[in-house]
């Protein structure tokens, strides 16, 4: 069957409740296409708009991780849109067939992913149905984000339950506040993504149950079970992003873009990541009274601070010398000028103490002239006191000695008392 006189269709690749896909060639380019078609039979009166409305969300998206759009037309009162055709198998036959995926590979489904949902969200378009069967893999294992705008589960939950097999297939990867009622925004598709890279991980989603309610239920007040719980060798810190995308409120989601940078560094094996550098900071500058004191600093004028620097610590081998160095270095600038001016002020004080207890002694302490020298005691000495030319010796009070020999004076016989006279007269 040819479609508007250039794609010829070949082999049925995918049947989904709105269309089909083909795998056709288009011969005007000679290339292989992917050709999806309306079903002609969908009574669905929005099934037109939605699909007119996936052609042109994801005619508007030029990226490696989402499947582009090639073409969209009419044929014969259907509606076909011409698709980039990918070579591989979608996440769903994956895990069919393969069972949970390694986090290395993982890790690469979510950066690939998300960096497809961050170019949609930053244009306005919200996918909506993130699953694992909209998640195609290329020849060489890239990811490719396919069915843009097609809303499988309604903004509406109660209208989107009477849909057989398609609520259930959707409610489990169902963001809580499109649970709620509430219309999609980017967030819910990065609750979607998480949903769909825990299912990689553990071969099962994060909730399930006998029916859709009872699953959005689970979404709306249910904590995930940590992988680690269930036997899966994860590092931690993949762990506790995966458990941040699911988290029930949306704005403590990460951002699509946020996620895929997350992932593209490699920051899910828990890798340190560098510390920012630590700028040097400037001590306080002394007080200008300190700066006075100190020696060879004149008056008024401002000494420039010392600048503080982190010293890191010696090895074993140089550790005394470092440290003795450190000290020095540490010591000098502002922290020297402090001790210069708390050395001279006790300096000056000691001198001034010292000072005045001199200045003491001298006022209080007796004169050593001749003239208040006390005599030496006479009764203690044998040898006469020295003569002066006068025939005068210091004596006591400085009083001269009375002349000995024919000089001296006759003594007069002291008064007697009436006992002692000889004749008892006068």
């Amino acid at each position: 069957m040819l479609i508007a006189g250039r794609y010829r269709l070949e082999t049925a690749i995918g049947r989904g409740a709105m269309g089909e896909v083909w795998r056709a060639y288009d011969e005007m380019l000679g290339r292989p296409v992917a050709v999806k078609l309306l079903l002609a039979q969908n009574t669905d009166p929005t099934a037109a708009a939605r699909f007119r409305l996936e052609a042109q969300t994801a005619g508007r998206l030029q990226h490696p991780h989402v499947v582009g759009v090639v073409d969209f037309g009419e044929q014969d009162g259907r509606l076909f849109l011409v698709m980039e055709l990918v070579e591989g198998d979608s996440l769903q036959r994956v895990l069919a067939q393969a069972g949970p995926l390694p986090a290395e590979d993982v890790a690469r489904v979510a950066a690939e992913a998300a960096a497809g949902l961050a170019v949609a969200h930053e244009q306005g378009i919200v996918h909506r149905d993130i699953k694992p069967g909209n998640l195609l893999l290329d020849a060489v294992g890239s990811v490719k984000i396919g069915d843009f705008g097609i809303a499988r589960f309604m903004d509406d939950p109660a209208g989107g339950l009477t849909a057989t097999g398609q609520i259930v297939g959707t409610s489990l990867y169902i963001a809580p506040e499109r649970a709620l009622g509430q219309p999609a925004g980017p967030p819910s598709d990065v609750y979607s993504l998480g949903c769909v890279l825990y299912q990689l991980l553990t071969g099962r989603v994060p909730f399930h149950a006998e029916s859709a309610i009872a699953v959005l239920h689970h979404h709306l007040d249910t904590p995930p079970v940590p992988p680690r719980e269930l036997g899966i060798a994860l590092p931690p810190a993949f762990e506790n992003y995966l458990l941040g995308l699911l988290a029930k409120r949306p704005e403590d989601r990460p951002t699509a873009r946020r996620t895929a940078e997350w992932f593209a560094t490699g920051s899910w094996r828990g890798r340190p990541e560098p510390l920012p550098a630590v700028a040097p900071h400037r001590a306080p500058e002394p007080p200008a009274s300190t700066l006075a004191a100190l020696p060879g600093t004149r008056s008024g004028a401002a000494m420039p601070p010392a600048s503080v620097t982190t010293y890191a610590f010696p090895s074993a081998a140089g550790a005394a010398p470092a440290h003795r160095a450190g000290r020095r270095q540490r010591t000098g600038g502002g922290a020297l000028s402090t001790r210069r001016a708390r050395a001279l002020s006790a300096l000056a004080a000691v001198v001034i103490f010292l000072g005045a207890l001199l200045l003491g002694i001298a006022w209080f302490s007796p004169d050593q002239s001749s003239a208040d020298t006390p005599p030496a005691d006479r009764t203690q000495s044998t040898s006469p006191a020295p003569q002066t030319r006068t025939g005068r010796s210091d004596g006591p009070a400085g009083k001269p000695e009375a002349p000995k020999g024919k000089d001296a004076p006759k003594e007069k016989d002291a008064p007697k008392g009436k006992d002692e006279r000889g004749d008892g007269k006068d």
